[in-house]
């Protein structure tokens, strides 16, 4: 039997996993646990942790948060993880640790699982995008002894990095399966647990604090809901994430739903619903990668603002533009009413991938000697 253990730190990476994390759960030979620490246990954040537990997995709840919102504060973060970690991966005693992304949580676990001598296996690696999450990403793939790249372009990239390309493997986005496969809330739901008018545009809005902008965080946000509610359609609003500026960033919300009751907000939304609303919502607008890797699925329009996604591989359903309220409301216009631009949303085709990824990401974990590749990692420039 071997023992699998995922650290999830967010509402976002916990969805993205739902679906491997439930066939290895059930698959011969395979024992799963789950790490919940970070966001899923912090109050103001919806108390997404309840998602876990309802999806009945193994959790062990390692209370680490976020204390200020600053970019020190990130860092205190991930070293008292590590230390948390640490002694709880002790307690496990895991064959190997599975990690997704390129958030703090992800890295350190990965610093743990190098000097604990537990492997690494390393999804969504090789993507480039902006901010911290850029060289945080690219750590984990240094520490990581299995990479499951979503596309080929990213497996490449992990393998100019001096990574064994035999312990290279495209799995694709484990986040398109529940996508593709329907397994999501239905509209009838949708409409009745938010109150949404079908026959009007429905705009769902997702920005989360950028970590070099940190001081602009709450003027980016004041922008981006400024040119929401300019547009007088209804829309629903998502609470960032837990980095430094997203408390700056959810003052701004509260206090633009107190002044415009067509836009109400969520502090977080069970991913069964996230994927419902992405199905029947006019334009998705902010800088969440959901925009850009799970949207095209849907053939979903989506204004990507700023930095944040920087160089990540995209389809045709995204527009750019900057921080600005008049270039946020012209790029929302432009979604929402150019017939070029839908007509390019309506053919475009995903590049990650067709929804497989938790049949092929358990095959190679039942496959893989976890023995031979904690063996000492070497560079294969």
């Amino acid at each position: 039997m071997k023992k699998i253990l995922y650290i999830s730190g967010t509402r976002a990476d916990y969805g993205l996993m739902r679906t491997v994390l439930a066939r290895i759960n059930e698959a011969p030979g395979l024992k799963l646990e789950v790490i919940a620490t970070g966001m899923h246990l912090m109050p103001e954040f919806g108390d997404s942790v309840d998602e876990i537990v309802r999806d009945g997995f193994s959790i062990h709840r390692v209370p680490v948060r976020y204390e200020r919102d600053t970019r020190e504060s990130m860092a205190e973060f991930v070293g008292s993880l590590v230390v948390s970690l640490t002694k709880k991966v002790s307690e496990i005693r895991p064959d190997l640790i599975l990690l997704l992304g390129d958030r703090g949580e992800m890295l350190a676990g990965a610093i743990v699982g190098t000097y604990a001598g537990v492997p690494v296996a390393h999804i969504h690696g090789g993507e480039i995008t902006s901010t911290v999450d850029e060289p945080v990403r690219h750590a984990i793939t240094k520490l990581a002894h299995l990479h499951l790249p979503a596309t080929a372009k990213s497996a490449r990239r992990i393998i100019r990095m001096g990574e064994d390309p035999g312990r290279v493997h495209v799995v694709g986005a484990p986040g398109l399966e529940s996508i593709l496969t329907g397994a999501f809330t239905s509209k009838e739901k949708l409409i009745r647990k938010f109150r949404i008018n079908p026959d009007k545009p429905l705009v769902l809005v997702l920005q989360h604090p950028v970590s070099y902008e940190i001081a602009n965080a709450a003027r980016q946000m004041k922008a981006t809901l400024g040119a929401v509610s300019g547009l007088h359609h209804q829309a629903l609003v998502v609470y960032p994430n837990a980095d430094a500026g997203g408390r700056q960033m959810i003052g701004v919300i509260e206090d633009f739903c107190r002044k415009n009751p067509s836009i109400q907000a969520h502090k977080n939304l069970l991913h069964d619903d996230y994927l419902g609303l992405l199905k029947i919502a006019s334009v998705l607008v902010g800088n969440s990668s959901s925009g850009i890797i799970e949207a095209p699925s849907f053939h979903l329009p989506v204004v990507n603002i700023g930095t944040r996604q920087e160089g990540r591989e995209r389809a045709g359903n995204v527009i750019e533009c900057g921080y600005t309220r008049r270039e946020i409301t012209a790029s929302l216009e432009r979604a929402l009413s150019d017939p070029v631009f839908s007509d390019k949303v309506r053919r475009c085709k995903n590049p990650y991938g067709k929804g497989e990824s938790s049949k092929k990401i358990v095959e190679l974990l039942r496959q893989v000697d976890f023995k031979k590749i904690g063996s000492q990692k070497r560079n294969f420039h």
